[in-house]
């Protein structure tokens, strides 16, 4: 039940992007961005991840002004997805809407690592993303 929930939920989400996150769609949709596809808002265990690419396991999340950066629930958030094989990369809003073009050049950086990476070991083996 709770993940029909999650799931209507990262739908309704998808119809109300904010500002930030429309434009940062813009340039990672249809496999535009460094030939690597990534889904937004999707559904990974008990998250909705802004942006999420399965090869190579990225995460992306465009942080709103009023997000508190030390924010517990951001790491726990983090760990968690780290654990499931995932690298979160996070943006600001202002990041996004001012320069775009920066946080996409640190995004393609943190592709090619992760690409070159060796894969991590999944700690929950059979859990699906």
């Amino acid at each position: 039940m709770r993940d029909a929930r999650l799931a209507e939920f990262a739908r309704d989400n998808r119809k109300a992007m904010s500002e930030p996150e429309a434009r940062m769609w813009l340039a990672l949709r249809a496999n535009r961005f460094e030939g690597v596809k990534f889904r937004r808002q999707k559904v990974i265990g008990r998250y909705i991840a802004d942006f999420a690419a399965n090869e190579p396991r990225i995460v992306v999340e465009i942080d709103g002004h009023t997000h508190d950066v030390d924010d517990p629930r951001d790491a726990q958030r983090t760990r968690y997805l780290n654990e499931r094989g995932y690298h979160v990369v996070r943006f600001t809003n202002g990041d996004v809407m001012t320069n775009l073009e920066g946080v996409l050049q640190m995004l393609a950086k943190t592709l090619r690592e992760a690409r070159e990476a060796p894969l991590p070991t999944l700690s929950h083996e059979g859990e699906r993303a």
